[in-house]
């Protein structure tokens, strides 16, 4: 029968508690996911993973306990831990008992495929990991190429990020930029229309008929963009807003703005 770990003592336990650390984390090159969809969209993406740790007395979902067994009997490494010491490891409530340790795969920007009917979102300086989480999660659903990080972005691996990505980032592309200049470069370079957001822009997002293809860029969740930044979009668009609320959260929209590109995709084919 396979050993449990029920000791905080042993390696794996103090490497899972490292990878909270950020410096760790990119050091590493590593990151720790928990939950069975972000487990199982890694495993199903193909990622890089250094192993798989999971709680028998917790993991109740039988197709999730096979996939483990699957992945083990092609040479994965598995780690069981008791489940007591899986929950005070875990930072949820009713944790499910399955996490892993997951190689990092951002791609190069210059390496990211861009043509005809691409479309990419950029994001400026965001810092909340669950905004960039829920951001990648939006993005996978709208069919989104890759996400661009541009500034001093929150870790798209923070534990944080991951759990609100469901995943996600596993499978949609990563690539930074340094800043926007290196940003507008790109875009340029790719003959990518950068639609650029603020609450300041006269044009509606309902308004915009949007280029082909294109990239959106997004501010970050206080001042957002600079007014230097959005004059250099070719469309610049905001949300029309009624009620006394001031903004939508970044991740929200992120969102509105995704799925109206995707709307007037659909409804307007390119010949």
């Amino acid at each position: 029968m396979a050993e449990v770990v029920t000791s905080a003592a042993n390696p794996v336990v103090k490497r899972m508690r490292m990878l909270a650390n950020r410096k760790f984390r990119q050091r590493e090159g590593l990151s720790l996911a928990e939950g069975i969809q972000p487990v199982w969209q890694a495993v199903e993406a193909g990622a890089p993973i250094e192993m798989l740790i999971y709680a028998p007395d917790l993991l109740r979902y039988q197709p999730a306990v096979e996939m483990v067994l699957d992945a083990e009997r092609r040479g994965v490494r598995v780690v069981r831990l008791s489940g007591d010491l899986f929950q005070r490891l875990s930072d949820r409530d009713g944790a499910a008992g399955l996490a892993a340790i997951i190689g990092q795969r951002l791609t190069p920007l210059e390496d990211l495929p861009a043509g005809l009917g691409s479309v990419f979102v950029a994001l400026h300086e965001v810092a909340s990991p669950g905004n960039l989480g829920a951001i990648i999660r939006t993005a996978d659903a709208a069919g989104v190429q890759a996400v661009i990080l541009v500034g001093a972005t929150a870790d798209p691996y923070d534990p944080a990020a991951i759990k609100a990505s469901m995943g996600a980032i596993f499978s949609v592309p990563a690539a930074r930029a340094a800043g926007t200049d290196e940003f507008f470069a790109w875009a340029a370079g790719c003959d990518l229309a950068v639609v650029t957001t603020s609450a300041r822009a006269e044009q509606s997002v309902w308004e915009a008929r949007y280029p082909d293809p294109l990239v959106v860029l997004m501010g970050s969740e206080g001042p957002g963009l600079a007014d230097a930044d959005l004059r250099r979009g070719r469309l610049q668009v905001s949300i029309p807003m009624t009620g006394t609320a001031e903004s939508l959260n970044l991740a929200v929209a992120t969102g509105v703005v995704l799925f109206e590109v995707v709307r007037q995709r659909r409804e307007q084919p390119r010949d």
